[in-house]
């Protein structure tokens, strides 16, 4: 199972990264519209999101416009703090200090811990059961397991599959944003 994960994931990423970048603004807009729908029904007042990588969507002017729709809101940033633990998180708004994690993502440079009500997700490879392929640090499936959040994975169709081939200690999406709409997944 592990060659055909890598496969998966290898080919959704090939094909996300080979997006003109019009359409990948274009299908990003049409992510964003869902997520708006779905993050009114879901109401959190704090907010995860992911920097954009290797062509993900960029969720940032979302995320601002978001904050600025509600005082009291909060945005926050994974921090990968060791590797094999979940992840922390941080506050972030447009302005704030940023350095570059062990990956070479950028994230808060300092700041409290936060706790999202709801995480926004980014998958390269997903399935009808709410099973997402990342990048394959299990990061996020430690810590879903280990936090109570919502988790809305956020992707293209481009990366929809028959299955991802779950394994024991993945945990699935409640809900999936693409393009084509926001669905609660089957495995919730």
């Amino acid at each position: 199972m592990q060659v055909e994960r890598r496969e998966l994931r290898k080919r959704a990423l090939a094909a996300r990264e080979a997006l003109p970048a019009a359409r990948h603004d274009t299908l990003t807009q049409r992510i964003i519209e869902h997520l708006e729908a779905l993050l009114a029904e879901l109401s959190p007042r704090v907010l995860a999101f992911c920097w954009p990588y290797r062509a993900e969507p960029d969720l940032r002017p979302f995320v601002v416009h978001w904050l600025a729709q509600a005082p009291g809101r909060i945005a926050a940033l994974p921090v990968a703090l060791e590797a094999d633990a979940p992840l922390t998180f941080r506050a972030w708004a447009p302005g704030v200090e940023m350095a570059l994690d062990r990956h070479g993502i950028p994230i808060p440079a300092r700041g409290d811990r936060v706790e999202p009500e709801v995480l926004l997700v980014p998958v390269n490879v997903f399935d009808a059961e709410g099973f997402r392929l990342g990048y394959g640090g299990g990061y996020f499936d430690r810590t879903l397991e280990a936090m109570p959040a919502t988790a809305v994975g956020v992707g293209f169709e481009l990366a929809r599959a028959a299955t991802v081939y779950p394994q024991a200690h993945d945990r699935p999406m409640d809900w999936i944003v693409t393009e084509a709409g926001a669905r609660a997944s089957v495995a919730r």
